[in-house]
């Protein structure tokens, strides 16, 4: 019976693939022919997991399953994606969950108190990534932060990524970049729709617009215009969104896949391939401002850029040679994506929790206005660090909607317990942030916006969102994989809604009301998206909107 039932769920999975062959026929034949061999495999992998459970008798609770029958689910589905299910298998079985993948064991955690022992009290041991099979198959290098190995060079480029720009002194430096890129926002916010009524824009679009424009700024250090900015951003999304649904396939018996998903791989080659014609010219711009001395003539390039810095990295693992072109495209997208879409993603929740609660919204304006003076032109980053309130709207939309609902997967390094459960060597290890920020045990009314729980008096008064202490909740992840850029985006969270508080009011539309559903693409985003009605607060004149 468990036979067959794999065998029809894998002909049904490689059958649709083979739909997208140029070759139909004679890629069926190859996928009965590999179908046959898989099945052959299927003893000697029940053999090898019997042995190894023998080996590791306290493993984590989870459901009984057959490893050919379980990979199928995930060959085409991220953690997000069937978050549903293990939200249902931790209510079964606890907050801490074992799932056979292939010959691979993956344990989920949904409970903070484990997380913090995990990531922070046994950091070393959750320090790596898993390897990315994908990455083998299209010969790419390790040599980046996100997805890197724990080790000599990771440590060398993630302390140049913190020294050399997020650090709030160099963060400071693009103080200039963000004041255009408030103006570029607000202006298109502003523009009229069709006709003589306002539009009611899908704010989503206009927020993730600006975020491109200022990170491709201190990524490039160049001020682009907008078709540029929108060439570059169209690219990079959508190499991120296909590699994050149809790369996973890999990890499944590569030595088959990488035949019978080749056309992806191709895909995914072509999709580098315009991302190299996209970010080397402004890279070779960057190495030739370097040999000239730093001297430019443009009035749009910046004194600094994230390029400069790589520019300047030796790894001395690799006799002191250079980062390749082909490993600062990589490190380029690194940049823009984690600070992209995970920024516009958490700025739309938000700012919809705004429209949704006016009076909160309206308790934070009065903040603002107490803050500055009215003819100022921008809330800066010295204003939003006097404002507590702004704070605590920010974190509590960080809480009840963290715009990925899990943080990138870890490694165990060695066998380790958890909860007093054995975590084997090689494990993957997942942490489900959103069941952490919405606990009714640790919450009270965790569905509920309420910033106050974060101002003096609260229940969450004085958390700490890296979790060095205590984790309570971690949309930044934890331990030694933190987001190294978690300052920085958290001051642009702050800097561009209290920008968007202060100039408009933000209103819900008669017929299009907030809905507060949830859609997974690379991050947890509105499945209907915000459409408000904006209010200008103060006169055009005032606003300064100008984006040159």
């Amino acid at each position: 019976m468990y036979i067959n039932a794999i065998r029809d769920l894998l002909l049904i999975t490689l059958t649709v693939e083979a739909q997208h062959s140029p070759h139909k026929a004679l890629a069926m034949d190859a996928l009965q022919l590999l179908l046959s061999a898989l099945l052959f495999l299927l003893p000697a992998t029940l053999l090898r997991l019997l042995r190894a459970r023998s080996k590791h008798p306290r493993l984590p609770p989870g459901p009984p399953s057959l490893p050919l029958l379980g990979s199928v689910v995930w060959l085409t589905n991220s953690p997000s994606e069937i978050e549903p299910l293990l939200r249902r298998l931790v209510e079964r079985y606890g907050p801490i969950v074992a799932l056979r993948m292939g010959l691979s064991l993956s344990v989920f955690i949904a409970d903070r108190r484990l997380a913090h022992a995990a990531l922070v009290e046994s950091g070393a041991a959750l320090a790596d990534r898993p390897t990315l099979t994908s990455a083998g198959l299209l010969g790419e290098t390790q040599n980046a932060i996100g997805r890197g190995s724990y080790g000599p060079v990771w440590r060398l480029l993630r302390r140049n990524l913190v020294a050399e720009t997020v650090h709030p002194s160099r963060v400071k430096l693009f103080a200039p970049a963000r004041a255009w890129v408030r103006r570029v926002l607000l202006e298109k916010l502003g523009e009229p729709g069709p006709g003589a009524a306002p539009a009611a824009p899908r704010v989503v679009e206009t927020f993730q617009y600006a975020m491109f424009c200022l990170l491709v700024l201190m990524c490039f250090g160049e001020r682009l215009d907008e078709p540029a900015v929108r060439a570059i951003a169209a690219a990079a999304r959508e190499a991120l969104i296909y590699r994050s649904k149809s790369m996973p396939v890999f990890a499944f018996f590569p030595a088959v896949t990488k035949h019978l998903f080749r056309s992806r791989l191709h895909k995914v080659r072509v999709l580098k391939r315009r991302l190299g014609e996209l970010f080397m010219p402004l890279i070779d711009a960057r190495r030739e401002r370097k040999e000239r001395g730093g001297e430019s003539k443009k009035e749009t390039t910046f004194e600094h850029s994230y390029v400069d810095s790589l520019l300047d990295i030796k790894i001395h693992e690799d006799g002191d040679g250079a980062l390749t072109d082909d490993e600062m495209i990589i490190l380029c997208c690194e940049f823009l994506d984690g600070g992209t879409d995970t920024t516009s993603t958490a700025l739309q929740w938000i700012m919809a929790e705004l429209v949704k609660n006016p009076a909160i919204q309206e308790k934070l304006y009065n903040e603002i206005k107490a803050t500055i003076d009215d003819d100022k032109e921008e809330v800066t980053e010295e204003d939003v660090h006097k404002m507590p309130h702004l704070k605590a709207v920010i974190l509590e939309g960080l809480r009840k909607h963290p715009p990925a609902h899990f943080v990138l997967p870890h490694k165990a390094a060695e066998d380790m317990e958890i909860g007093g459960y054995t975590i084997p060597k090689g494990t993957t290890v997942n942490f489900m942030v959103a069941e952490m920020g919405r606990d009714e045990l640790e919450w009270k009314n965790p569905m509920e916006f309420s910033p106050e729980r974060f101002l003096p008096g609260g229940d969450a008064e004085g958390v700490d969102v890296t979790g060095t202490k205590a984790i309570k909740m971690m949309p930044f992840g934890a331990g030694r994989r933190i987001c190294a850029a978690f300052g920085m985006a958290m001051l642009h969270l702050e800097y561009f809604v209290a920008n968007m508080v202060r100039e408009f009011e933000w209103h819900e539309v008669a017929g299009d009301e907030v809905d507060f559903a949830e859609k997974n693409e690379f991050t947890v985003v509105m499945k209907r998206p915000l459409r408000p009605h904006l209010v200008p607060r103060r006169s055009q004149a005032s606003q300064g909107m100008s984006s040159h």
